[in-house]
């Protein structure tokens, strides 16, 4: 299943090869109207708490932190329906987690692509 899920920065050009696209952030990207976004869904309680989107501050020092704490939020209440979801969609299409952060390979869409594909 690995292969069927990437990541990648919402304002990229799209392709039809990419499958299900929902986007992974908390807040919707700046400057992109909705109608321009080609998403699929907005899967924003699978995002990082604001607390740990806050601390974490898109600091690559940080990301190990990070992606420790944001693993244990997964596993939470709050977030546990829409990573369930998430799980689904991996396990029936190919899937591109979406966010505006532009070091994707820091980010919480990273730590769900790696987190989905070990399930």
């Amino acid at each position: 299943m690995a292969e069927q899920i990437t990541y990648r920065r919402v304002y990229e050009e799209t392709s039809p090869k990419e499958g299900k696209r929902v986007l992974v952030d908390r807040v919707w990207p700046r400057g992109m109207r909705k109608d321009e976004a080609n998403l699929d869904e907005w899967l924003r309680d699978v995002a990082p708490s604001t607390d740990l989107r806050r601390w974490y501050g898109h600091e690559p020092s940080r990301f190990a932190e990070f992606r420790r704490r944001y693993l244990s939020e997964l596993k939470d209440a709050e977030h546990r329906q829409a990573a369930e979801h998430l799980r689904d969609l991996a396990a029936h299409d190919k899937l591109t987690l979406l966010t505006a952060t532009k070091d994707v390979d820091h980010s919480q869409a990273a730590v769900l692509a790696e987190w989905l594909a070990e399930i």
